[in-house]
C-alpha cells in the first residue's frame, strides 16, 4: 500500500513538472507583459518630441513676427537701417526719381528751353540729368539728415496700418482700407539739395521746407505742388504696403494670430511635458527632440524661403526686384540668426543626451574624455607650479618691455576698434595689465636672495 502511494504521488510530480513546462514555453511564446506598453510609449513620445520641436520652432517664428510687426517701435527699428543698404537705396531712388520726372517732364521743358535746332538734345540732355538727380536722391537716402525723416516716416505708415487693423482708425473705411508708404518727404529734401546743385533745373528758386528734424508739415503737398508749378497725382510718390478689399480678414487674422499665438507658446509647453511623462526613456526622448529642432528648422526655414521667392517673383526684375531682397534680408536676419542657434542647441542637446548613454561609442568617449581631462590638469597643476616658481623672476627681469608690449597691443587694438564702448574696455584692461604686472615685478624684485630668471 505504500508503494501505491509512492507511485502516485511520483506521477502526481511528473504532471506537475510536465504542466509548469508547457506553461513556461507558452510564457516564452508570448511577449513581455510590459512589451506592448513599453513600445506604446516609446512611439508616442517620439510622436510628442516631433511635433513638440516643429511648434517650438514655429513659436519662435510666430514671436519674431508679432513682435516686429505689432510693436511700433520695434519695427522703426528694424526698418531704420534699410536706407544705407545700396541695393535697398538704389530701388528707392529709382522710384523717386521716375516720380519726379513724371511730373516735372524735364525732357518737355528742355524742348522749350532750347533752339528748335537742339531739339534732339533734349532726350540725352533729360537722361543725363535724370542720372544726376537719381544719384542725389541717393545720397540724400544715405545722409545723416534724412535718417530722422525716414523714422518718422516709416513710424506714422506702421501707426496707421495698426490702427486700421484694430479698427481704431477714424478716417480709413472698408472700402478704402489701403496704406501707402509717402516718399514725398524724401521727394521735399531732393528738390532742396537739387535747387541749391542744379539751380536751373526748374527755372525758378525752390523754397522748401527742411525736414531734417524729423517733423512732417500737414500741408506739404500742396507746397511741393506750389513749388513745381504742377498738379501732382493723388498717388505722387507714394507705393501700396496694404491694398483695399481686405480689412474685414485681415482683422480677423490680426485677432486670431493674437489669440493663437499665446495658446500656441503654451500647447508647446504643454507638449514638452507630456513626452518627458509619457517617455520611458528620457535620454532617448532628448536625443529625439534635439534631432527635431534641428530638422525642424531647416523645414520651417526651407518654407520661408519659399515664401521670398514668391514674393520676389512679383516684384520686376532688376533695380526692384533686388533692392526688395535686400530689405527682406535685413528685416529677417534676426530671425535668421534665431534659426542657426536653434540649429546649433538641437545639435548639441542630440549630442550631449546620446554621449550620455551606456553605448559602446559614448563609454569609450567618455573614458577617453576623461583620460584627456585627467593629463590635461596635470599638465595645467605642473604648468602653474612652473609658472608660480620662475614667472614672477621673468616679469622682474623683463618689466619695462612688458609695460611697452601692453601699450602697443591697447594701441592697435584701438586703431582696430572704433565703438567708445571697445576703447574704454581696451583702456581698462591695460591700466589693470599695467597694475598687475608692476606689482608683480616690484614685490619679486624687493624680496631678498630671490633669483631672477631672465
Amino acid at each position: 500500500m505504500v508503494s501505491s502511494v509512492v507511485t502516485a504521488e511520483a506521477d502526481e510530480l511528473t504532471r506537475l513538472r510536465a504542466e509548469v513546462a508547457s506553461l513556461r514555453a507558452e510564457l516564452d511564446r508570448r511577449p513581455p507583459p510590459r512589451a506592448g506598453r513599453q513600445l506604446f510609449r516609446r512611439t508616442t513620445a517620439a510622436l510628442l518630441a516631433a511635433v513638440t520641436a516643429v511648434a517650438l520652432v514655429t513659436s519662435v517664428v510666430g514671436l519674431w513676427a508679432a513682435r516686429t510687426t505689432l510693436n511700433t517701435d520695434r519695427y522703426v527699428a528694424t526698418v531704420a537701417p534699410l536706407p544705407r543698404d545700396p541695393q535697398v537705396s538704389a530701388a528707392v531712388a529709382e522710384y523717386a526719381t521716375t516720380a519726379l520726372f513724371q511730373v516735372a517732364d524735364v525732357e518737355q521743358r528742355l524742348r522749350e528751353v532750347l533752339p528748335p535746332r537742339a531739339a534732339f538734345v533734349a532726350g540725352p540732355l533729360a537722361g543725363q540729368i535724370r542720372g544726376q538727380v537719381r544719384q542725389l536722391v541717393t545720397d540724400v537716402l544715405r545722409s545723416d539728415r534724412f535718417q530722422p525723416v525716414w523714422v518718422e516716416m516709416n513710424r506714422r505708415v506702421h501707426q496707421q496700418a495698426l490702427s486700421i487693423l484694430e479698427g481704431d482708425s477714424e478716417v480709413v473705411r472698408v472700402g478704402d482700407d489701403r496704406i501707402h508708404v509717402d516718399l514725398l518727404p524724401l521727394i521735399n529734401q531732393v528738390l532742396r539739395e537739387a535747387n541749391a546743385e542744379l539751380p536751373d533745373l526748374f527755372g525758378k528758386q525752390i523754397t522748401l521746407p527742411d525736414l531734417s528734424s524729423g517733423a512732417i508739415p500737414a500741408d506739404l503737398r500742396e507746397r511741393v505742388q506750389e513749388q513745381l508749378g504742377v498738379p501732382l497725382p493723388a498717388n505722387f510718390a507714394q507705393f501700396t504696403v496694404y491694398d483695399a478689399g481686405r480689412l474685414r480678414a485681415a482683422q480677423e487674422a490680426l485677432v486670431t494670430a493674437k489669440r493663437d499665438l499665446a495658446l500656441f507658446v503654451v500647447a508647446t509647453i504643454v507638449l514638452l511635458i507630456g513626452a518627458y511623462a509619457v517617455s520611458p526613456g528620457r535620454r532617448r526622448t532628448t536625443v529625439q527632440l534635439g534631432l527635431w529642432l534641428v530638422v525642424a528648422a531647416v523645414l520651417v526655414v526651407a518654407v520661408l524661403r519659399a515664401v521670398r521667392h514668391e514674393i520676389l517673383a512679383r516684384v520686376p526684375a532688376g533695380t526692384y526686384r533686388d533692392g526688395v531682397d535686400a530689405a527682406m534680408t535685413s528685416i529677417v536676419s534676426v530671425l535668421r540668426d534665431r534659426g542657426g542657434q536653434i540649429v546649433v542647441i538641437g545639435a548639441a542637446v542630440a549630442l550631449v543626451a546620446y554621449l550620455a548613454g551606456p553605448g559602446r561609442l559614448p563609454v569609450w568617449v567618455r573614458s577617453r574624455s576623461a583620460l584627456a581631462g585627467r593629463a590635461t590638469a596635470r599638465g595645467v597643476r605642473a604648468g602653474a607650479a612652473v609658472l608660480a616658481a620662475h614667472g614672477p623672476g621673468w616679469i622682474a627681469a623683463h618689466l619695462d618691455p612688458l609695460r611697452i608690449a601692453g601699450v602697443v597691443v591697447a594701441a592697435i587694438l584701438a586703431l582696430i576698434l572704433s565703438s567708445w564702448t571697445s576703447l574704454l574696455a581696451v583702456l581698462l584692461t591695460l591700466a589693470g595689465y599695467e597694475v598687475l604686472v608692476t606689482l608683480i615685478g616690484r614685490r619679486h624684485g624687493a624680496e631678498p636672495g630671490t633669483p631672477v630668471h631672465p
